[in-house]
């Protein structure tokens, strides 16, 4: 058991330091691009990615999931065909669709209200569509055979390209928008050459008919579901688009993006929490402990949550070498930041609930309370974009994502109920909304650097706040006192200490 656990923990790290990496290499062309890009150029880029990203869900029709069903335990056919026969479907389906697409980019460069010279990108998008969709078996492969490390490194190979070749074509070439759908274009077609040896070590030319019609009946549910998932995570950028214009949607996706420091605690999180529910979920005090990390997650959610709120629009007007975070041509959107943040906070209590749909096997209803939040997420963007431009965006997505997690609480609680610390987190709450709203009524931007020392103690005053309402524990202020005095703990105090939490 303690092997099984160990080497599930080590694959889920190093898939986890991947993905984070890769975000954070992601997220340095945000600053990058606004310093190079006007707002109505990056607004471009910002709505033919989020384009991209449902026509990817086509792409894919599900059979990366339904390849990892039947490769598990080859019920049908053998390795070979369970890899071969998914595989030539997407190559197949892919040739059509990516010869359609360039066929016709003209007209779908009109319908989509490119300026001409831009037109270009559209052939480009074809084709890192299909170099991304054909990636799909062969990097799921690599995750059956438990490849972490060599899965991991093409992963950020692909986006180290990516980012070097858009400094290349943006600053020495000056390619501007087409330069970037080059560099996706040529980073998407190296992560097919590296994963060649997959492909030909486990391809041929025998597709197995039955294996295929149970791939397509598990697979293609998953069309509307992943379609929904997308509703929920980028159209509001083509709705902004099409309520405002394409500056209004880059100043809105560079602030956006700065939401990704509550992001990454999201997901790394979520790469902890799957194994370890999995694990816990037989333990008799399972439902306690749960609940117990869902008090945790919410409190250092607001912690960030604060800081970021507090700091970040200082730290993007600082300076540096005369450039900064984003440029201030972008800063008529900060306000959206904090809404952002709040999005993700209520995501990340969407993660920790789910825990008991994944427990008792029910995960029927993750494409219901998804359908909802991209209904609850269309609704409110067309409600609140007139009303208050790219802030009614950013709410819409926060009131989706509040939704989704009403909505998992309380399915959750009827096939897996759980007794949340809700007095502490009400304690949370609380100290959270009084902090706010000293920060929101008090000049702190007309008090320049006085600010920053006013910020800073606003957030002990939320510290401050916990401790006069008796949130901590006994047992929990013995651990904070133990970790942070000056003379070390022995390991088994340390290990007293972190049991008796």
């Amino acid at each position: 058991m303690r092997t099984h656990l160990k080497r599930l923990g080590s694959e889920t790290a190093i898939y986890g330091i991947s993905t984070i990496v890769g975000r954070f290499l992601n997220f340095l062309l945000v600053p990058f691009y606004t310093n190079i890009l006007a707002p109505g150029d990056y607004g471009i880029v910002t709505y033919v990615y989020s384009l991209v990203a449902f026509v990817n869900v086509i792409y894919s029709f599900g059979m990366e999931a339904a390849y990892f069903k039947y490769s598990s335990t080859l019920e049908i056919g053998n390795a070979k065909e369970n890899f071969s026969t998914p595989f030539t479907s997407i190559l197949i389906t892919t040739a059509v669709l990516s010869a359609a697409m360039l066929g016709t980019s003209r007209f779908i460069a009109d319908a989509m209200f490119l300026p001409e010279d831009y037109f270009a990108i559209v052939g480009y998008a074809a084709g890192m569509l299909a170099f991304d969709a054909l990636a799909l078996i062969p990097f799921a492969s690599l995750r059956m055979e438990r490849k972490a490390r060599l899965f991991a490194t093409i992963k950020v190979v692909n986006i180290v390209i990516n980012v070097a070749l858009n400094v290349i074509l943006l600053i020495v070439l000056h390619m501007g928008v087409v330069g970037i759908f080059i560099s996706g274009f040529v980073a998407s077609a190296v992560t097919i050459v590296m994963l060649l040896p997959t492909m030909l070590r486990q391809f041929t030319f025998q597709i197995n008919g039955q294996l295929l019609r149970a791939l397509l009946q598990y697979a293609l549910p998953f069309v509307p579901a992943g379609l929904a998932t997308m509703a929920v995570q980028v159209i509001d950028r083509p709705i902004l688009r099409a309520l405002t214009d394409d500056t209004t949607v880059g100043i809105y996706q560079a602030n956006y993006r700065l939401g990704i420091f509550m992001m990454l605690v999201v997901q790394m999180f979520d790469y902890a929490w799957r194994p370890f529910y999995f694990a816990t979920a037989k333990e008799p005090n399972a439902k306690a402990i749960f609940a117990r990390v869902m008090t945790y997650l919410i409190l250092l959610m607001s912690v960030i949550f604060l800081a970021l709120t507090f700091f970040l629009t200082d730290i993007v007007r600082i300076s540096f070498f005369g450039r900064h975070l984003i440029h201030p041509n972008y800063w008529s959107g900060l306000n959206i930041v904090p809404v952002v943040l709040a999005g993700y906070l209520f995501l990340g209590i969407g993660t920790a609930l789910s825990a008991g749909i994944y427990i008792e096997k029910k995960t029927k209803y993750s494409p219901i309370i998804t359908f909802l939040g991209a209904f609850v997420n269309i609704t409110a963007l067309y409600l609140l974009i007139p009303m208050a431009g790219m802030l009614g965006a950013a709410w819409a997505t926060l009131l989706a994502y509040a939704g989704m997690a009403l909505a998992l609480y309380v399915v959750v609680q009827r096939v897996y109920p759980i007794n949340y610390e809700f007095g502490r987190i009400g304690k949370i709450a609380a100290s959270l909304a009084v902090v706010l709203a000293f920060y929101y009524l008090l000049p702190i931007e007309a008090m320049g650097v006085a600010g920053v020392f006013v910020s800073f103690g606003l957030c002990m005053f939320f510290l401050f706040l916990m401790y006069v309402m008796k949130f901590f524990e006994a047992k929990e202020l013995a651990a904070l006192t133990s970790f942070f005095s000056l003379r070390s703990p022995t390991s088994d105090e340390r290990s007293e200490t972190i049991n008796s939490l």
